[in-house]
Parts: structure tokens; C-alpha cells; sequence
């Protein structure tokens, strides 16, 4: 069974999060790293409306995420997950803040919850960029746009090689992570370019 067929299962071939049945499609969670990789526990069926507004900040529209109401307590962590980050961005609302209020998270899950910075002010938030002013999230791909030494080894990660799944430094806006091979690295964001989902 495919990982779209476990999901249309488990959810009742509806959006798990506003139970619409247009538009359906497998949603990664990022960081996919977080847990484990991708996979049902990091994964979600969800409507395109749902998937356009969590991708994007800026197409949000507070009234579609009522149905958060029902879906933040669901079994099942990538929905929980995701109902925390939006109601988290959306708090300033009102009541979102009073759902956020009711609902229990797990540590681990939690952590996983607040590595999108949903939760944090844009005062706070530390954003990454790459050498072109590209915002980085985690779990994107990048391109290195030069050589570079990696520190403590002999290694020489080439100009062009690409690092998929990327993890944010949420203390310096100039630092990601990411594997070149087998070796995790951390690599400066001026020496990168994010690359196009289809890339």
C-alpha cells in the first residue's frame, strides 16, 4: 500500500485537517529530519486551500482555520503538529490563542511543532537567507555556489554538489546544516543557493 493509500485510509478520504475532499495530496511535514525521515507519522492528507496557506504565511486566511476546532485533536501527530504551528501563527486572532490554550502536546512532539517558528513574533524570529536573499526553511534543498573545506576532515564539498533536507542553527541566522555524503556539515548561508522544489 502506498503512502497516499495508508493516508486516504486513515483519513477517510478527506482533508485531516478541514475534512474538504477536493484536491487531495500527501503533505509532508517539515522537517522531514525531525521524524525520522518522511513516512506516515510525518505526513498528513490535506486539500490544496490547507497546503497553499500552511506553505505560504502570507495567504492566510483565519477564517478556514476554524476547522482546527476538531482536527487538533486528532491521534495523530503530523495533524496535531500542524494545528499547533497554525493556530500558533494565527494567535493574535483570538481565538486561536483560546484552542492553543486547550491543547497537549507531547514533548518531542512540541519540539517538532516549533521548528517551523510559527509560534515566534517576527521581532524574534531569526530568519535565514541565502546568498540571493532566498528565505530558507527547514527541510529545504540547497546548491553550494563554491567549494568548501569542511572542518576536522580532508573533505572538499564541491560547488554545484546539492544538501537535501536542511536543518536551521535557531541561535545564528548564518548557519544550516545539512549531509554532503555521509558527513553532516554545517555550511555558511552566503555559500548557498535554495533550489526550486523540482530541481
Amino acid at each position: 500500500m502506498s503512502l497516499q493509500q495508508e493516508l486516504e485510509s486513515r483519513s477517510g478520504n478527506q482533508c485531516e485537517l478541514c475534512t474538504s475532499k477536493e484536491n487531495l495530496s500527501v503533505y509532508e511535514v517539515k522537517p522531514t529530519s525531525t521524524v525520522g525521515g518522511s513516512g506516515i507519522d510525518g505526513s498528513l492528507l490535506a486539500c490544496e486551500t490547507c497546503v497553499t496557506q500552511i506553505d505560504s504565511p502570507e495567504a492566510t486566511e483565519a477564517n478556514h482555520w476554524r476547522c482546527l476546532n476538531d482536527a487538533m485533536w486528532s491521534e495523530h501527530r503530523a495533524v496535531k503538529v500542524v494545528s499547533w504551528r497554525m493556530l500558533s501563527r494565527l494567535r493574535n486572532e483570538g481565538w486561536p490563542k483560546d484552542l492553543l490554550d486547550m491543547m497537549y502536546l507531547e514533548d518531542d512532539d512540541l519540539r517538532f511543532a516549533k521548528e517551523s517558528g510559527d509560534h515566534l513574533d517576527d521581532s524574534e524570529k531569526i530568519i535565514h537567507r541565502d546568498a540571493n536573499g532566498a528565505i530558507l526553511q527547514p527541510g529545504d534543498s540547497v546548491v553550494l555556489i563554491k567549494d568548501l573545506k569542511v572542518k576536522g576532515s580532508s573533505l572538499v564539498a564541491k560547488q554545484g554538489t546539492a544538501v537535501r533536507r536542511i536543518s536551521l542553527d535557531h541561535e545564528n541566522a548564518k548557519f544550516i546544516e545539512g549531509k554532503v555524503g555521509p558527513t553532516q556539515i554545517v555550511i555558511i548561508t552566503d555559500y548557498v543557493k535554495k533550489m526550486a522544489e523540482k530541481e
